[in-house]
């Protein structure tokens, strides 16, 4: 004769044990429309006017019913127009940003926020990202400063001030002034200078 193995644990543990009881199943409540003997199991709105309120329909019914829903029945082109630009931010109200036309909720003034991670100036405006601080090198900066330009400038910046520049001081433009043919030659050189640096690249 086999023995039972002695349990680990001074309970039976286990998931599926004999003798359990049965599962329930939930009351379903019967089909809201007058007459349907089926259980009511899809819960659907009463009205577009109170979302909140629903009845129980029986699945045929419940079809039926979302294929003659109209949420826009009786509104106007307006009310339409209206519902579909409130969507947009989830039908919660908005307010312009910045101290000089945000209004608070009660309408008696402005909204003070607390900025701090200064994101706005005295007035409300956003405050400008500074550009960090680029280290040149001796030539660079002088070409920089050749080309009129700040030392944080962009490769964008940088290629609209040379082109600038060449049509000022080409010959062509200035009747052949030796001024101008020697300021041009600085500015190409310069130009070569920061190309040759990679800091055009």
């Amino acid at each position: 004769m086999v023995s039972k193995p002695a349990p680990r644990f001074k309970s039976d543990i286990r998931i599926n044990k004999k003798g359990t009881a049965p599962k329930v199943e939930p009351e379903t409540q019967p089909c809201a429309v007058a007459g349907c003997p089926k259980p009511g199991n899809c819960r659907v709105p009463k009205s577009r006017e109170n979302l909140t309120e629903h009845q129980f329909l029986c699945a045929a019914h419940a079809r039926a019913f979302n294929e003659s829903w109209d949420f826009f029945k009786g509104m106007g082109d307006g009310d339409v127009q209206k519902f579909r630009e409130e969507a947009l931010f989830g039908h919660r109200p908005t307010w312009p940003m910045g101290k000089r036309t945000a209004r608070s909720r009660t309408g008696q003034g402005p909204v003070h926020v607390h900025d701090g991670h200064a994101v706005f100036d005295e007035d409300g405006e956003p405050i400008q990202p500074r550009r960090p601080e680029r280290q040149l090198t001796r030539l660079q900066g002088i070409a920089m400063d050749t080309l009129q330009l700040h030392h944080n400038s962009t490769l964008l910046e940088i290629k609209a001030r040379y082109k600038e520049l060449v049509k000022r001081f080409h010959p062509d433009a200035n009747g052949g002034d030796r001024g101008a043919e020697e300021r041009l030659k600085q500015v190409i050189k310069a130009y070569s200078v920061l190309r040759a640096s990679g800091l055009l690249s």
